[in-house]
Order: structure tokens, then sequence, then C-alpha cells
């Protein structure tokens, strides 16, 4: 009679080596397209009027009147941040940048404009906060597999790393709070 054997299994290769599953990577480009391509619109409305926006002028009064020193130049910055920004996003390129871009931008948008409004859209801060929210989690999980960042000759936009996505949102908080504090 023999004694029996003991045999182990092969180490699992843990979740780090892992392959994602593929509706990981299709759920991060609906959401990076859909952050982006409303971030972009909403910029696109600021900058050139499209989709029944006012345009860089009254953006700019309406800067103007929130506090901003120099209106017009805040509406372009912000109508900028939000139309490339969401753009980028969109495509998944500079996706941590992108990101940030738009956090910052929603902050302000929390911050100078709907904070009084409650929680609720249309006054409230639901909105630009689930935006906001959207583009901070991009940045921290990166855009995923169908993305151009994936193409780029960056390793650290190619393989995503926790430490950029934490740098983009760290840039976006200190930016946005720079720019409140600007305000009169």
């Amino acid at each position: 009679m023999t004694a029996p054997t003991l045999t182990t299994a092969p180490a699992s290769p843990g979740p780090a080596a892992a392959a994602p599953h593929p509706g990981y990577d299709l759920g991060l480009l609906l959401l990076r397209v859909a952050v982006g391509l409303t971030m972009a619109a909403h910029g696109s409305q600021k900058l050139f009027g499209w989709f029944n926006g006012s345009g860089l002028d009254a953006t700019g009064q309406f800067f103007d009147s929130l506090g901003y020193p120099s209106g017009e130049t805040m509406a372009l910055v912000a109508g900028t941040s939000e139309t490339f920004g969401g753009l980028a996003l969109a495509l998944g390129l500079f996706t941590p940048l992108a990101a940030a871009a738009i956090v910052g931008t929603m902050l302000n948008a929390v911050a100078a404009v709907h904070w009084e409004g409650g929680f609720f859209s249309p006054a409230g801060i639901e909105y630009p906060m689930i935006l906001g929210l959207g583009a901070a989690s991009l940045a921290l999980t990166g855009p995923g597999r169908y993305a151009a960042d994936r193409f780029l000759p960056v390793p650290a936009l190619r393989s995503h790393r926790l430490v950029t996505g934490l740098a983009a949102i760290a840039l976006a908080l200190v930016t946005a709070a720079l720019v409140l504090l600007f305000r009169d």
C-alpha cells in the first residue's frame, strides 16, 4: 500500500496578473464618451454659442457676475477646458490631464454656481458633481484598452498607474482652489 501523495494546485496568478473582463473596457469607453462629449458640448456652448449656448461674450458677462476677474478670460479658460478636455477624455487621449481639466471646471461650477441650489438639478450640484466624479473616476481607473493613450510613447499613459490619476486629481483640486480664491 502506498501512502497518498499531497499535491498542491498551482498558485493563482492573483488579481494583478488576471486579464480584465471585456465588459470593464467597454464600460470605461462608455463612461469616457458620455462624460467627454457632454463636457465638449457644454464647452462649445461657451466658446462658440453652439447648441443654444451663450457664446464667449455673454458667458464672460456671466463669469463677471459670479465675481471672477476678467470674466471673458475665465469663460475662455472654462470653455477650452470643457471642450478640449471633454474631447480628449472621449478619445482616451492624455486621460489623466483631460480628467483634471473637467474635475477642476466642475469644482468651480459646484462652488460658484450650484452650491446655493441644493443637491437636485437644475439649480443644484447634482449634475456638475456627477460629471466631475465621472472624470475623477476615469483619472483613477485609467481609460481602458480602447483608448488613444494605449498608443502613446508615454509609459505612464500607456499602462495606467494609480499615482498618475491621483496626481491629476491633486492638480485639479489645487487649480480649482486657486481659481476660486481669485473670485470677489
